[in-house]
């Protein structure tokens, strides 16, 4: 695997409190997939997402985040978003863009983005949502945002998701 990525869970953390972002971080046991941990979720308000790490056939890179109950067609989501047949990407690329493994897949990883290799990908429904609950880059942690302070951290990594409905 490459070098470390610039930002681990205890790094972004100190920058989102170095930023004056808020944000409410809770430890647990690893969670791997969505169904996962529904106890756990139920417990933090807010919407709990997925998060897909895509590559398309022209090799671009793509973060899709969705709430945790959205279907994601892989077959018609190229249309939505504009890219070619898309695919899940590997670990090591998700490893060098993102700095997460599988499993720990997360908006908050595109801090670690810094080429902007990476397109956004926001479902309208995490885009109009009161609190939204990403991994901190690892997924025995989940941080919860509201709606201001997730986009306050998409500025100051400057970054504007494409927003898309889903549903």
């Amino acid at each position: 695997m490459t070098a470390q990525p610039p930002f681990d869970r205890d790094r972004l953390l100190a920058f989102l409190a170095e930023t004056g972002i808020a944000h409410d971080t809770r430890d647990h046991p690893a969670v791997f997939r969505v169904e996962e941990g529904l106890e756990l979720k139920a417990a933090m308000p807010g919407l709990h997402t997925k998060n897909l790490f895509l590559k398309d056939k022209k090799q671009r890179l793509w973060l899709i985040s969705a709430a945790q109950d959205t279907v994601i067609d892989l077959k018609a989501a190229p249309g939505l978003i504009g890219s070619d047949r898309l695919s899940f990407g590997n670990e090591t690329l998700m490893w060098e863009t993102l700095g997460v493994r599988p499993g720990s897949v997360t908006a908050l990883g595109l801090i670690n983005d810094v080429d902007r290799r990476v397109s956004f990908v926001l479902d309208r429904r995490l885009w109009e949502a009161e609190i939204v609950n990403f991994h901190p880059l690892i997924n025995t942690a989940t941080t919860a945002l509201d709606q201001g302070a997730f986009r306050q951290f998409l500025m100051a990594i400057g970054r504007e998701p494409q927003v898309v409905s889903f549903g």
